[in-house]
C-alpha cells in the first residue's frame, strides 16, 4: 500500500503506526495475515452483516483480504488472555462528513460477553486524544449496537435512510 501523502504518519514505516491498544482483556492491534480468515468470517457470516448489507460477494473479498493486512485504522481485536481474535475496530480519522468514524464488527460466538463495548471504548478514547469528535453509524433496527454505543458515551445526533435502511449516526465529542 502506497503511504498517503495527506497522512502524516507512513503506514509502511512501523516506527510511525500508533501502538496496539491494550484495555483489561483486549488487545487491538493492526490485521495481520493469520487474522484473514476470522476477519473474512466477518464479512461472510450473515448474523454478523444482518445490519451491514449482507454478506459480502467473494469477488469483494478477495480485494479486501489484500488491503486490510496492515492497513492503518484496522484494529484486530484480539483476547489478550489466548490470541484468539474476537472481531475488528475500524477507525476512519476523515470518515462520515469529515468525522472521525468508529465502526466495528464481532463474530457471534463473542457476543454478550463485553467485549465490543470494552474495544469500542477504548478505540473512541484514543481517537478523542486526537479528533474533535467520533460518531459512528447503525441501523435503527440493530438495537445492541445502539445500547453499545450509548453505553461509550455516544448521543443520537441523527436519523436518515441510506442503502434502503433507516440509519442514526451517534456522536461523542471530546470535553473541552
Amino acid at each position: 500500500m502506497a503511504p498517503d501523502p495527506s497522512d502524516p504518519t507512513d503506514p509502511t514505516d512501523p516506527a510511525s503506526r500508533p501502538a496496539p491498544l491494550v484495555t483489561e482483556r483486549l488487545v487491538l492491534r493492526p490485521v495481520r495475515t493469520r487474522d484473514l480468515s476470522a476477519v473474512t468470517r466477518l464479512w461472510t457470516d450473515p448474523e454478523v452483516r444482518r445490519h451491514l448489507g449482507g454478506p459480502v460477494v467473494e469477488s469483494v473479498i478477495r480485494i479486501r483480504r489484500q488491503r486490510i493486512v496492515g492497513a492503518p485504522g484496522f484494529h484486530a481485536v484480539e483476547r489478550a488472555a489466548d490470541g484468539i481474535v474476537l472481531g475488528l475496530v475500524t477507525v476512519e480519522r476523515a470518515g462520515r462528513n469529515g468525522e472521525t468514524e468508529v465502526s466495528y464488527q464481532f463474530l457471534p460466538e463473542h457476543w454478550g460477553q463485553g467485549y465490543a463495548r470494552e474495544a469500542v471504548a477504548a478505540a473512541v478514547e484514543r481517537a478523542l486524544g486526537e479528533a474533535p469528535s467520533v460518531v459512528a453509524v447503525t441501523q435503527e433496527a440493530n438495537g445492541r449496537s445502539r445500547r453499545l454505543l450509548e453505553a461509550v458515551g455516544m448521543t443520537h445526533a441523527e436519523s436518515f435512510v441510506e442503502w434502503d435502511a433507516h440509519q442514526v449516526l451517534y456522536r461523542r465529542r471530546r470535553l473541552p
